[in-house]
């Protein structure tokens, strides 16, 4: 009887491992954001904050953040929206964008530490921030697309 319990248990552990493996087959990988501008596309390597914490806490106390990395906020429905710099110590473009990913506004070089409020413009459901002047360097503008599996569509 012994044998038998062990077989079984064996046997379970080998279908969890494998269910648990085509689950991480499935799996969407948020870790990365396409700009297309144009016939050009820029890759970033991106955080997500979705959560009232990570919203709040955003990119503050960074010391650095590397040219083709930012962080993406998503706040799952269209709505005015608004940033600051406080407690951010480094330049940053902000980028507003629709739930179906169209580019709205970007406001370049946010100064660090400055709590002016940053709004949207009008409603979005995505603020992708870069480090300050990206943009720019790569021609990021107004009805520019974000591809990422959270936009509508994709």
């Amino acid at each position: 009887m012994r044998m038998d319990i062990r077989r079984f248990v064996a046997g379970l552990w080998i279908a969890l491992v494998c269910a648990l493996g085509a689950t991480q087959v499935h799996a969407v990988d948020e870790t990365s954001a396409t700009i297309v501008s144009g016939k050009d596309e820029f890759i970033f390597s991106i955080e997500i904050a979705d959560t009232p914490a990570a919203t709040s806490r955003g990119l503050m106390f960074r010391r650095e953040l590397a040219p083709d990395a930012g962080m993406l906020f998503d706040f799952f429905n269209e709505r005015p929206v608004s940033f600051w710099m406080r407690n951010t110590l480094i330049p940053l473009d902000m980028v507003f964008i629709r739930a179906n990913g169209e580019i709205v506004r970007v406001h370049e070089n946010a100064i660090p530490h400055d709590e002016t409020p940053i709004p949207s413009g009008e409603p979005v459901r995505f603020v992708l921030e870069i480090p300050g002047g990206r943009a720019a360097e790569l021609g990021i503008g107004a009805g520019d697309t974000l591809v990422h599996p959270r936009v509508a569509g994709d």
